[in-house]
């Protein structure tokens, strides 16, 4: 799934809405301390008072909220699993009865809570429904709906979510007029931030691909490799955080420790240009034949394809290893020193030079206007090295 077909099913879950059905819910109460189901309960979803179904849908939207391969991450399952996951989805997506579909959640329920114990109580909770994405454009000459003829596609969303207990508080009690200690004992389910959830199957375009699960992390570049590999039976993924780390490091074993600020410049602009130029797909990857092309291109001197793919072998040992472009461009570039810590955008990288001035080493940043520091303007100094 890309960015624009998480999107389009994201914003269907609301309420009253004829492109998404929600049919049933199931949700799971787990204790902490025996890591055991406390209480279960299923209904169909319509049948919840609306405050509840908004406080859902809320929750579910969040779970598919986040920057892919930072929060949201598409997984390919496991070619063989005991007790595969990928068939437990698939048998009761193909299943109406609710029974059914509750006995296969339990299933993944069990690998959940197996051999691990959670810091708070938790709540799983399930749904399953279709989701409706229109055939063709509405056709305004013929009058024609886009929605008259639309793709059906099922699916299954979970959402794990912790339990927290509430602050104690004092109130006023009007008939008694007196103030009192309110405690509260109930425990408050946050839908606001899930811990963890998934969505199956995934979606491209207006295809259903069994092969991918759809995997959401409550924390960005943090995803639960219990979740992710004993849970879901599914293959571990690199973040976007760990592409960038793998990046630098292996440009660190082409070029060296130290590098001009204008080499770094032209290396996020070069993979940029090639963003650009392959828009069209879903996300530009480079191995290191390309890593070779942008350190070229970039000014690098002595590259060749033997050298970065030997360094590919030794940082991540797979010379076959692709990169996400899209995680190798940071947002913003910190340069950190004992005296200041600055903080840029790539694209002005290239005004950003370290100069030795009477023999200590500065940094100089071009620029273009009057500097304003407390609301008044710097006078221009000439130094000279």
């Amino acid at each position: 799934m890309n960015v624009k077909d998480i999107a389009n099913i994201r914003k269907q879950f609301k309420l009253d809405n004829h492109l998404l059905q929600v049919k049933d819910i199931f949700n799971v109460y787990i204790r902490k301390e025996s890591s055991e189901i406390f209480y279960q309960e299923c209904h169909p979803f319509p049948m919840l008072d609306r405050e509840q179904q908004e406080l859902f849908m809320l929750n579910f939207k969040k779970v598919l909220t986040g920057q892919l391969d930072v929060k949201l991450f598409e997984l390919k399952f496991q070619a063989e699993a005991e007790a595969h996951s990928k068939d437990i989805l698939y048998e009761a997506i193909q299943n109406d009865d609710v029974e059914s579909w509750k006995s296969q959640m339990l299933l993944l329920v069990e690998k959940m809570v197996k051999d691990i114990q959670y810091e708070k109580d938790i709540v799983i909770t399930f749904i399953r429904g279709e989701y409706y994405k229109p055939t063709k454009r509405t056709n305004e000459e013929t009058e024609e709906h886009a929605n008259d003829s639309v793709y059906t596609h099922p699916f299954i969303l979970c959402s794990i979510n912790r339990t927290e207990q509430p602050k104690k508080s004092l109130l006023f009690d009007f008939v008694e007029l007196e103030f009192k200690a309110n405690v509260v004992v109930d425990s408050i389910i946050n839908l606001t931030s899930p811990m963890s959830g998934f969505l199956f199957p995934c979606f491209t375009e207006n295809y259903t691909d069994i092969n991918h699960i759809l995997y959401s992390t409550g924390k960005a570049n943090q995803p639960d490799y219990h979740i992710i590999e004993d849970v879901l039976n599914a293959e571990p993924v690199m973040t976007a955080q760990d592409d960038k780390a793998v990046f630098e490091e292996i440009v660190k074993e082409v070029v060296g420790e130290e590098v001009e600020s204008s080499t770094l410049s032209n290396v996020y602009e070069e993979i940029n240009r090639m963003m650009e130029e392959e828009e069209e797909q879903d996300i530009p990857k480079l191995d290191y034949k390309d890593v070779e092309q942008v350190l070229k291109a970039s000014g690098v001197e002595d590259v060749n394809p033997e050298k970065v793919e030997m360094a590919f072998q030794k940082v991540i040992d797979d010379e076959k290893y692709e990169l996400k472009a899209t995680s190798l461009v940071p947002k913003s570039i910190k340069i950190q020193t004992k005296v200041a810590n600055i903080s840029i955008s790539p694209q002005d990288l290239k005004y950003v030079k370290q100069v030795t001035v009477s023999g200590k080493r500065c940094i100089l940043i071009e620029v273009d206007e009057d500097a304003v520091i407390e609301g008044f303007k710097l006078i221009p100094e000439t130094l000279l090295s």
